[in-house]
């Protein structure tokens, strides 16, 4: 096992982050008869997941230097995915940038990427473009500058058209910066694999005008100037190491990991800003 520095939990999880972090956090109670969840340094607890989600190692490999054990922190992460607390702080995070005026509404852009499945049977499914091996996709939707905005997790033989529409209704109606809620995207660019003519209609009953190349007759050379900044994100997901291969056995762990990377990516913008 590397040596771990005794600096890297604060490195990893400083002061300002953990501030949004805590009130978020749901409260436990002890059962009186006792065998209730433990007490815990629950800011240890967090630190240690986001080491396992930067550095992709097994939970059973923590570094005792974070001061929890490898079972306290997954039953703990556990718990706080049921709770929906990863949602809740990819919300939260966006509601910032959306207070400094950082969230670009001008369109919204939607793209996916396969990985290899070692476990889990959830949220899985032959890849097409790994032979048939089996395989979890992500799929982001982000705002005009590749800031990620939702979410999810399909297998990897789901077509891209099937996974539109959730992540266009998943948009958070996030804070403005005069407090107002800001307006949905007006553009959405996209890969062909999105076209179809319902589509085309889905998105202009809500207002929206689609960018996407037909297939056979449109090149989609002109929409890269626009998908780049998704594929950054992706690229920028996919930094952190635990969601290159998907390990984890149940889907909604493995969301859950993607919810956080997407909170801890907005973040480093939002970071950004306040210094």
């Amino acid at each position: 096992m590397p040596v771990v520095s005794a600096d890297l939990p604060k490195r990893l999880v400083p002061h300002a982050p953990w501030e949004l972090v805590a009130p978020l956090l749901p409260s436990f109670a002890d059962r009186p008869q006792g065998g209730g969840t433990a007490p815990c340094d629950e800011r240890a607890v967090f630190t240690a997941v986001v080491y396992v989600l930067t550095s992709g190692r097994a939970w059973r490999h923590l570094p005792p230097t974070f001061g929890t054990s490898p079972a306290t922190a997954h039953r703990r992460f556990t718990v706080w995915t049921e709770a929906g607390l990863w949602r809740r702080l990819h919300r939260a995070v966006l509601d910032e940038l959306g207070a400094w005026g950082e969230v670009d509404w001008t369109s919204a852009i939607v793209d996916a990427a396969s990985v290899r499945s070692k476990r889990g049977e959830s949220l899985t499914g032959p890849n097409p473009v790994d032979r048939g091996k089996k395989g979890s996709k992500l799929h982001v939707l982000s705002d005009a500058q590749g800031v990620p905005l939702t979410v999810a997790v399909s297998g990897a033989n789901m077509h891209d058209s099937l996974a539109l529409k959730p992540p266009i209704l998943g948009i958070p109606a996030i804070r403005f910066r005069r407090g107002a809620t800001a307006t949905p995207p007006r553009q959405t660019p996209r890969d062909k694999a999105y076209f179809s003519a319902e589509h085309l209609a889905w998105l202009r009953e809500r207002g929206l005008v689609a960018r996407i190349a037909r297939p056979g007759v449109e090149s989609g050379e002109r929409l890269g100037r626009h998908r780049w900044k998704i594929e950054r994100s992706i690229a920028w997901l996919f930094g952190y190491r635990r969601l290159t291969v998907r390990y984890e056995r149940k889907g909604s762990h493995f969301l859950a990991l993607l919810g956080l990377a997407a909170a801890l990516t907005c973040y480093k913008k939002l970071a950004k800003l306040a210094t």
